[in-house]
């Protein structure tokens, strides 16, 4: 149970949020302030704006979809088109804002956003795909699959398969988590790489296996949401395949464990707590805490990872959600970006995932924060 200071703490951080932000500036997308540029539509926003629609869901407070519509709406214009967004980019990044428009048209009706989820589908079909069959990650990535992309593209194209495509492409996503567990999932571990290269030309790629050398937290967070989420929008017609995922979250949850820190939180890479420089991260402790806690309630694991789950989330509240001098609240502990390759030479090290800034009241921290809150009121 949370106390009721504690409640009341983070229900007003979330309104804060709220209020200092708009479609155009919101103020938890620090990647984008940091950039100069003007907002597009991004994942970042997208996984905000799905903690307000859980947040809708569980309070039925209709401001929350009022300013979900507000926000999404302002990208979706009449015909379906999104302003900012261009399927030719081919980077799954880009799906994942496009989960909100089936809870949105459900519950405002607007045709614009029916028409919008066609839109984005499109891109899945123009996609690159490796040799092997799954997403390029980017199309300026080559032959890449990063565990980020199953999060950003995959239950998007599961639901809309399933209710909208006659189950087409069902088939299609699930063998995706597939092939992420052949070849990207260490043996001895089993936790999973950030990054798998099929051609083994990237600086980063093993030559052997084609993956990256470490696994980072945020990645694994992704990633187990993506097996949390894709198996929520499964037809149950899909019986064998959904309990291939939630047997694969559950392998994953198990190898999770002895990482845990005391604190509840888990490590940027996380199976170096000792490695200098390495810090207790709140994006990827979040991701897994909510993934964990929704895996339990919709009975995907056994009850005990919803402890597991919430020892997380008290974690990150203890440690990382403060108070400044003028009274407002923030969220700390926050990995702002870490990708593989590219002109910055990010080649997977420990070194490369210590460089990268941590940041306050950033998206990929408090968005996860926010849904793993949701899940915590759900056990209440």
């Amino acid at each position: 149970m949370l106390d009721k200071k504690t409640d009341v703490k983070i229900r007003n951080y979330f309104e804060y949020l709220l209020d200092h932000s708009t479609a155009e500036a919101p103020m938890w997308n620090q990647e984008k302030i940091r950039s100069g540029h003007p907002n597009k539509w991004n994942y970042i926003d997208g996984c905000m704006i799905t903690a307000v629609l859980s947040m809708y869901e569980l309070t039925q407070d209709q401001r929350y979809l009022d300013f979900a519509d507000r926000f999404v709406g302002w990208f979706v214009v009449e015909d379906g088109g999104i302003r900012t967004y261009d399927a030719e980019e081919k980077n799954l990044d880009n799906i994942n804002a496009a989960r909100n428009l089936f809870p949105l048209y459900q519950l405002t009706g607007r045709e614009k956003y029916r028409k919008a989820m066609d839109t984005v589908r499109h891109q899945l079909d123009i996609q690159p795909r490796t040799a092997s069959g799954s997403f390029w990650h980017k199309d300026i990535y080559p032959n890449q699959i990063w565990l980020d992309g199953l999060y950003m593209a995959q239950p998007f194209y599961m639901q809309y398969e399933t209710e909208l495509d006659k189950m087409q492409g069902c088939r299609d996503s699930f063998e995706q988590f597939v092939r992420v567990e052949k070849f990207m999932k260490d043996a001895k571990t089993g936790l999973y790489y950030h990054g798998y290269d099929e051609s083994r030309q990237m600086y980063w790629a093993d030559t052997v296996t084609g993956c990256s050398p470490n696994f980072w937290l945020r990645a694994l967070g992704w990633f187990a949401c993506a097996l949390v989420e894709t198996a929520d929008v499964m037809h149950e017609s899909l019986y064998y395949e959904r309990r291939y995922l939630m047997k694969m979250l559950e392998n994953l949850a198990k190898a999770l464990e002895p990482w845990q820190d005391e604190s509840g939180m888990f490590y940027q890479v996380i199976d170096h707590p000792e490695a200098e420089g390495n810090y207790l991260e709140t994006s990827g402790t979040a991701l897994l805490a909510y993934a964990l806690m929704k895996g339990a309630r919709l009975d995907y694991l056994p009850a005990r990872f919803a402890d597991m789950g919430e020892k997380a989330f008290r974690g990150i509240v203890d440690r990382y959600l403060f108070e400044n001098e003028d009274g407002t609240l923030g969220l700390g502990g926050i990995c702002l970006v870490a990708g593989l390759g590219g002109p910055q030479r990010r080649d997977g090290s420990l070194a490369y995932y210590f460089s990268e800034p941590v940041v306050k009241n950033e998206a990929k921290g408090t968005a996860p924060f926010i849904l793993a809150y949701t899940e915590m009121l759900r056990r209440q």
